[in-house]
């Protein structure tokens, strides 16, 4: 199989009845991963099969790869094949030992391995020996262009829709976790009123807890338009609801904002079209002038120099909420002494 499969292709393959002897699942995003393998595991075996033909290893440092291979090299019981998982492989420590059982695989066992965090070094002889042999997928987290159309596929595969404003608020404040954007979605397809198959931002706000007029987007607006009050109120509600605004997020998507303003003072023309393409923003029309604006009133609010101390006063907070020179200062204090560094 290809050494560079896609996350369709295997699933495809897997629905066509084409099984690999091993699946080599690895990489920093753990969405892709946990799909992948549930799919496998469901498809490959009849539930009947499972009790006696499933075996489920978690990798820790005493795990033996011998005993993951022993496990494979076993016949199934009364079943066409079986399939053995081995999850937390990162924890494995002579995880390179499976290029011998690559050599003559068992062609009725079906091996599973998840590494999440890390991946192998494509370097040394397994890798290869696995992807000649089976599949190595590397799952790599989205950029943050990528994620639209991921949120658009979730709902999708939902049979609903999601308006713009929406979509925005979704990335903008869950981020790249996709397990979580997933579950998000999944809640707002199932509390959606009945007769009506679109995501609204009121569903957001009432289901996943971002309110629409207090929420770290509303402070970055009141940023850039030196909206001293609104900025304080935001502050004031943040500082009243802890668990549903944490400063990490706050920083984040503030710090996420002006790295990009930052970038868009460079794209050679400043126009809406212009300021797209240099920042890599897709969508439809109306998407793509939601996300760009943002940025063409950031340009004529601050100027380069500032934008680079803003940032680096983002930097700076965040460190002292992580106890690097905090003085205890609470989370708030910093977010407010943040907030007035900014506007003035």
């Amino acid at each position: 199989m290809a050494k560079d499969i896609t996350y369709q292709e295997i699933i495809k393959d897997v629905k066509d009845g084409n099984f690999a002897p091993i699946y080599f699942l690895m990489g920093e995003e753990p969405y892709y991963i946990d799909r992948i393998s549930d799919y496998i595991m469901d498809v490959a075996q009849k539930p009947e099969d499972r009790e006696f033909n499933l075996t489920i290893v978690y990798g820790t440092q005493e795990t033996q790869i011998g005993d993951v291979i022993n496990a494979c090299k076993r016949y199934p019981m009364m079943a066409e094949r079986q399939v053995v998982v081995l999850r937390e492989a990162q924890n494995v420590k002579d995880i390179e030992a499976l290029e011998f059982y690559l050599q003559k695989p068992m062609p009725s066992t079906v091996l599973i391995v998840c590494m999440k965090g890390k991946s192998l070094d494509r370097r040394k002889k397994l890798a290869p020996i696995i992807a000649k042999v089976g599949v190595l997928y590397e799952s790599r987290k989205l950029y943050d262009n990528q994620l639209p159309d991921f949120v658009k596929g979730c709902c999708q595969r939902r049979k609903v829709q999601i308006d713009a404003q929406a979509l925005n608020l979704m990335c903008e404040y869950v981020g790249n976790d996709l397990n979580r954007m997933d579950g998000e979605i999944e809640k707002l397809a199932l509390t959606m009123p009945s007769g009506r198959n679109i995501i609204r931002p009121e569903d957001v706000e009432k289901n996943i807890g971002i309110s629409k007029e207090f929420n770290v987007f509303e402070l970055r607006d009141a940023l850039i338009n030196k909206d001293v009050l609104k900025a304080n109120r935001i502050v004031n509600y943040f500082e009243a609801n802890p668990k549903s605004n944490p400063l990490v997020l706050t920083i984040g998507a503030l710090y996420s904002y002006f790295s990009n303003l930052m970038v868009a003072y460079y794209a050679p023309q400043k126009t809406e079209a212009g300021i797209a393409q240099f920042l890599d923003i897709k969508g439809a029309p109306g998407q793509i002038r939601y996300r760009v604006e943002p940025y063409l009133k950031g340009m004529r609010a601050f100027n380069g120099v500032k934008c680079m101390n803003i940032i680096g006063g983002l930097r700076a907070t965040d460190a002292k909420s992580k106890g690097v020179g905090n003085g205890g200062a609470s989370d708030s204090d910093l977010l407010r002494e943040l907030v007035y560094y900014i506007l003035h």
